[in-house]
């Protein structure tokens, strides 16, 4: 039976959970398989795992594999910072041949095995960072990657020691820049002074 958690089924969304134990990073404190089992009576669920690493190269192709042979066309992985490994498993999706942006990652190590000091708490905790995941997944939009040409220019504003510093160094770097001052003159404070220590150079 599933378990509808935060509003009605999306009809048509076929999501996959993979839930990292990420040695004993997580699964010391979080019950990963109970993780894995509770995943599985959600709403639009298909397949839910566990698996020691899944940002290895198994781990990896697991995702892939049933991508392909469940029909899967969105994913869940509750592992890590997304910091760390959140463009691995999008690529992993686009291998598969699915829009990385169908995947949804929650972090289960940095946000909840590793803050919480009972088992039975975080394992609660991993199950709701969870079904936050596939409450959200389901609810996203393919989206496509796109280029675009940028016109290599700079605004600099401030004509003072820093602001022409910076405007050289763009420049020297084959931008053009526009540097604007609201004095007459530029220099800033700098050009207010005699001399500078410790050479005594004119500081204009």
């Amino acid at each position: 039976m599933k378990t509808a958690v935060g509003g009605p089924a999306h009809a048509g969304e076929r999501v996959g959970v993979y839930i990292c134990h990420c040695g004993t990073n997580i699964a010391g404190m979080v019950d990963v398989e109970a993780v894995s089992n509770y995943a599985s009576t959600l709403d639009n669920v298909i397949v839910a795992r566990h698996y020691a690493y899944m940002c290895s190269d198994p781990g990896q192709s697991l995702i892939e594999e049933d991508i392909k042979n469940e029909g899967l066309n969105r994913v869940v992985v509750a592992s890590c910072s997304p910091l760390m490994h959140e463009v691995t498993f999008r690529k992993a999706c686009s291998k598969a041949g699915l829009n990385p942006f169908l995947f949804q990652m929650t972090n289960i190590r940095e946000h909840c095995s590793w803050v919480t000091a009972d088992s039975v708490a975080a394992t609660a905790k991993a199950k709701a960072l969870v079904v936050a995941a596939v409450r959200r997944v389901v609810r996203q939009n393919p989206l496509e990657m796109r280029q675009v040409s940028v016109k290599q220019t700079a605004l600099v504003v401030g004509g003072g020691i820093a602001g022409i510093e910076a405007a050289l160094r763009l420049a020297d770097s084959g931008k053009h820049v526009t540097l604007v001052e609201r004095e007459p003159s530029i220099g800033g404070h700098m050009s207010r002074l005699y001399k500078t220590f410790p050479t005594l150079d004119c500081a204009a």
